[in-house]
């Protein structure tokens, strides 16, 4: 009898697929990684292909390894931002995906931004004109590629996050997006003057994107479509962004209840309800979920570079073999010998929103080892989010405690620097992932298998533990400090 929901995780660096029972547990998973394509400074690719590919063996290898026979429903939760360009016809990518980190539109973000269209934009579609957003790399692509423009002008063009390349090669030819990848894009109104919660024409005119290559913009969760590249026919029940999706893995369904997840980056998302969220201070409104056209909504924060500001001191400089390094390293000196760390290693992100910041390491001296840097990196964490933090406050959503996720959040150390320098109680569950999590309950609801989200939180979330406030205000302030001005060199 069916009784697990297999969620696609298509991040930034891997896929995964993973099997939840309705207890949360872990049934099986599969995971490979993602290649990383960098062809000039700023600018970050993936193979389409590959992703797809991937996504299917961990598919089947989790499949396979739970019984196909035992999945009721399959949730899709990806990175979200990066382009897919591909022919509608064929099914195949026109060219490589361009990634949510790449900057190669920021000549035409500040050519927007100069001609005035910002605050319209930010007014209707809760975002700012950054590289960041989907919208800018299509228009890149039909600027630069000659085979993305040629289907274009033949009418063969799709266009779609990752989200959408998935469900479409998974069902084999659905052409959808859900509304917290759409809402992503620069495309989308987060309130529908007509009700139908599709691409905005205006929007796209703007952005010089045409709406005929974009896909249908539907819930996050409900019956949205069916595959059978596993065998049977097997519902796909959730789509969702990761970050919207870790959201719902960490039970924030109430307004005002934040997370933060730490993965290649670092995002804060805070639970608006249904108020359409509108920031002050260059913060950014999302959808959170839409169920039977209905919408919640999300404040959003974020950061570019968190976990991959670990994995270039690893994989670049070579100062230290695995991630897992840090946490022994950070507590193996009394602090970071005043070294401050600005991870401006793509940008800065909110509220800053500098496309041309670059990373700065301040604060060196012939003390300064591989200790010092490693910690600087983990204290760049607490950093950023405090900026975060102050933004978020001054928009009217001051934090009571943040409740953390991601790979980076496994560090005690970091999990507890993040509790002393923003002064609140951080929460971690037991299951880190939750982004992939979150994917599963939304498939459960979807299916029928918990008639809430709250219900599916409450069988499925697991234990939490908690960090207190317990730096000194002396050192908490003299970090901020030397933070503060090490921002003014990037």
């Amino acid at each position: 009898m069916p009784d697990h929901v297999l969620v696609l995780d298509s991040g930034t660096t891997s896929t995964r697929a993973i099997a939840f029972d309705m207890a949360g547990g872990v049934a099986a998973g599969a995971q490979r990684t993602l290649t990383q394509h960098y062809p000039r400074p700023g600018w970050v690719e993936h193979d389409p292909q590959e992703i797809w590919l991937h996504t299917l063996a961990c598919a089947q290898d989790a499949a396979r390894a739970v019984g196909v026979d035992r999945i009721a429903a399959i949730g899709v939760t990806n990175q979200r931002e990066t382009v897919v360009a591909w022919d509608r016809d064929s099914g195949e990518p026109l060219a490589r995906a361009i990634v949510w980190q790449d900057r190669r539109t920021a000549d035409f973000c500040a050519e927007l931004k100069a001609r005035g269209h910002e605050p319209e934009v930010q007014r209707r579609t809760g975002l700012l004109l950054d590289p960041y957003f989907s919208g800018t790399k299509m228009r890149w692509l039909l600027d630069n590629d000659g085979q993305v423009r040629a289907a274009a002008e033949a009418g063969r063009l799709s266009f779609g996050t990752v989200e959408s390349w998935l469900v479409w090669k998974l069902t084999g030819g659905a052409h959808l997006s859900d509304a917290s990848n759409a809402s992503r894009t620069l495309l989308l109104a987060l309130a529908s003057d007509s009700g139908r919660h599709q691409f905005d024409r205006g929007l796209c005119d703007l952005f010089g994107v045409p709406a005929s290559a974009l896909p249908q913009v539907i819930d996050t969760h409900g019956t949205l479509a069916e595959t059978a590249v596993l065998g049977p026919a097997i519902p796909i029940t959730a789509m969702i962004g990761d970050q919207q999706s870790a959201t719902i893995g960490q039970g924030c369904f109430a307004p005002g209840e934040t997370k933060a997840t730490y993965g290649t980056g670092a995002f804060v998302l805070t639970n608006m309800g249904e108020a359409l969220p509108a920031s002050a201070n260059r913060l950014l409104g999302t959808v959170l979920t839409q169920e039977a056209g209905r919408r919640t909504y999300a404040l959003e924060g974020s950061v570019f570079v968190a976990g991959s500001l670990v994995q270039w001191l690893r994989d670049t400089l070579g100062l230290i073999s695995s991630a897992a390094e840090t946490e022994a390293l950070a507590r193996s000196v009394p602090d970071s010998g005043g070294v401050t760390i600005v991870p401006a290693l793509s940008g800065l992100g909110a509220p800053h929103w500098n496309a041309e910041a670059r990373g700065v390491i301040a604060g060196l001296s012939f003390a300064s080892g591989t200790a010092q840097i490693a910690r600087a990196a983990l204290e760049a964490m607490a950093h950023q989010t405090f900026d975060l933090a102050r933004a978020f406050a001054a928009d009217g959503a001051q934090w009571s405690a943040l409740r953390i996720d991601g790979g980076m959040s496994a560090n005690d150390w970091m999990a507890q620097d993040l509790a002393d320098v923003l002064e609140v109680p951080v929460e971690r569950p037991d299951m880190v992932e939750t982004t992939a999590l979150g994917a599963g309950m939304l498939a459960a609801v979807g299916a029928g298998m918990f008639a809430s989200l709250a219900e599916a939180a409450g069988a499925m979330r697991g234990a939490v533990r908690t960090f207190e406030p317990a730096m000194e205000q002396t050192v908490r302030a003299e970090r901020l400090a030397r933070w503060k001005k090490a921002l003014t060199a990037v």
